[in-house]
């Protein structure tokens, strides 16, 4: 035998040559292990030229990750995992899998020796539109009072549900010309939430959202058809789905003196059954100003965006503004009427016990109703009230607090406002920009890399429409500067709500590998398809765990189960899929704008 040193260092290098080439080649051998619950990542995928960044959390012996075909064969890219965080806000320990250089468009995995490998994702142009679209199209399977027919709902098709053509009025909501048990006509409409009643004070937010989404990109949304009813009919189909939630909501207004039923429903909540088979007697309860402010703004914004629809819809924009100023002139004069349910309830029968969506802080309610009539008609009495509200404290938009859209309303016309100052309108951009800017400060300490999940208090009820506002905010952070950080940034909460988070949940239903089956959603329960309705945002982590469900995870930002039961994570609502509507359709327009793809 030979044993010569250079015999034995020719060995040894053929020897590491070897098996630097298995590694190199045949990536798979490391990687049996399978999809690992381990990686987190944007499970729809990534722009050619955006940023791409996976998760893995808990221990890892590699330092490395891969790239690789969905055969796991070819190896397409290598790169270092990042030193490990650990979460403030759960047990986890995470490293960063950074891949933005990797810009070549096909269908991969991210793998990790001893680990596994992700969902498979992919990276193209439009890498995001089948949540755009999803998201947008989930408001019609909430559609009231009309048969979802199968060429347009798939597997989803139902009968009606509710008409709404035979509603009586609460005794609480009791006038001279409308006494109790007065039978009006309120057809039409979503239904909220994953119950079967429609309220207004959450459509307010809802409808705002969804009517500056196509604000602030008519051109983007003029081309997106989302198959309903009326798509082809000249109208853009996000307004053709805000358009029927809006027809609902003008004939909650009393026609006799201009306020605002604060919801349709039921007394109580209808059980786990389809629309079809419920029979439940239904009402309208109190006015109240919250409800009455919310219409008004929601009018005054469709009557000036309608305007230009007038051969499609004829008379509807100006139907939307009388109504609108009708309602301020209520307000003017029951400035603080609270529905307060369970005061209510001492009082009236039947006890009202669905949603309440009570408020007893009226200020921001003025301040947007204000901002949009005052924008749509430029009469100086709103831009008074207007004034008067301008330095109350805003924060992101709930339904409880939507000063917010008032900003976003003036600051998308602020050439266009004859009586508001540059100082004012630099105000306003200053907060805004300044509450992004706090936003990305603390992302490098994020176990994520997300803006959302900073703080503890992100994670509430309903905290998936906390990561999507937050989007919403970044979005016209960029909008008023032109730096393109702030749309990177957005996209870090949109890859939150697609998978890169820490219970590994696409939480929007119906997309991506691994996204809720049992929504607290009373369709999705009751229709007998296994799939649940698509496009639909679940709440998310919540660590209050208010439905009293058993959670396998408490920690707050783990704080989240897929089940029926678990209304306080699990539920869907219309005022969270709508910044997610934003938020997603958003990026897609922007897309080319910011580079993050090549113009074809």
């Amino acid at each position: 035998m030979n044993t010569t040193p250079k015999h034995f260092l020719n060995r040894l290098f053929n020897y590491f040559l070897y098996w630097t080439l298995i590694i190199l080649i045949f990536p798979s051998l490391t990687f049996s292990q399978g999809v690992s619950a381990q990686i987190k990542i944007n499970q729809l995928g990534f722009y050619p030229k955006g940023p791409k960044i996976a998760i893995v959390t808990g221990d890892s012996v590699s330092s490395i990750f891969y790239v690789t075909s969905t055969n796991l064969r070819d190896t397409l890219y290598k790169g270092n995992l990042s030193p490990e965080k650990r979460s403030a806000y759960s047990s986890l320990i995470t490293r960063t899998a950074d891949f933005s250089s990797f810009t070549t468009e096909g269908n991969y995995f991210v793998s990790i020796p001893e680990i596994g490998h992700s969902y498979v994702f992919e990276i193209n142009n439009n890498a995001n539109r089948p949540a755009a679209i999803a998201s947008l199209k989930g408001y019609f399977y909430q559609r009231v009072s009309m048969p979802l027919e199968e060429k347009y709902a798939g597997k989803w098709h139902r009968s009606a549900g509710h008409t709404d053509t035979v509603v009586y009025i609460h005794p609480s909501a009791a006038s001279e010309k409308r006494p109790a048990g007065t039978v009006i006509s309120t057809p039409g409409g979503w239904y909220d939430a994953g119950d079967y009643n429609k309220y207004i004070v959450n459509s307010g937010i809802t409808m705002g959202t969804l009517l500056s989404a196509y604000e602030d990109f008519p051109d983007y949304y003029s081309d997106l058809k989302t198959n309903i009813p009326e798509t082809g009919n000249g109208v853009p189909d996000v307004l053709n789905e805000a358009i029927y939630n809006l027809r609902w909501m003008l004939t909650m207004q009393d026609p006799n003196d201009g306020g605002v039923y604060n919801k349709c429903t039921n007394a109580a909540f209808d059980a786990f059954v389809m629309p079809g088979a419920t029979k439940a007697t239904r009402y309208v309860v109190q006015k109240g100003t919250a409800a009455t402010l919310d219409f008004a703004a929601v009018t005054a914004q469709a009557a000036r965006i309608l305007i230009n629809y007038t051969n499609q819809l004829p008379g509807l924009a100006d139907s939307c503004l009388a109504a609108s100023e009708k309602s301020w002139i209520w307000a003017l004069a029951n400035p603080h009427l609270e529905y307060n349910q369970a005061l209510m309830n001492q009082k009236f029968s039947p006890a009202i016990t669905t949603g309440g969506y009570g408020d007893n802080n009226f200020d921001d309610e003025w301040f947007w109703a204000a901002a949009e009539l005052y924008i749509t008609t430029k009469n100086k009495r709103y831009f008074d009230t207007l004034g008067s509200h301008l330095k109350d404290q805003v924060t992101l938009p709930s339904w409880n607090n939507v000063g917010m859209m008032g900003y976003y309303s003036l600051l998308r016309f602020s050439k266009n406002l004859p009586d508001v100052g540059s100082d004012i309108i630099e105000w306003m951009k200053d907060k805004i920009l300044n509450i992004a800017n706090e936003y990305i400060a603390h992302v490098p300490g994020s176990p994520f890399s997300t803006v959302m999940g900073q703080s503890k208090k992100d994670f509430i009820w309903g905290s998936n429409s906390v990561a999507a506002n937050q989007g919403v905010l970044l979005i016209k952070a960029y909008q008023l500067s032109g730096d393109k950080k702030y749309v990177d940034y957005a996209l870090s909460n949109l890859d939150y709500l697609l998978g890169r988070n820490a219970t590994g949940y696409c939480f929007l239903t119906g997309i991506g590998s691994r996204s809720p089956m049992f929504p607290h959603h009373r369709e999705s329960t009751a229709d007998g398809v296994t799939d649940p309705v698509p496009g639909l945002l679940v709440g998310g982590p919540n660590p209050g765990m208010q439905d009293h469900c058993t959670y396998e995870f408490k920690e707050p930002e783990t704080a989240y189960s897929d089940s029926v039961c678990a209304y306080a994570s699990n539920e869907i609502a219309i005022n969270w899929n709508a910044p997610m509507v934003y938020l997603t359709n958003a990026i897609e327009a922007l897309q080319q704008e910011v580079g993050y793809a090549e113009k074809k």
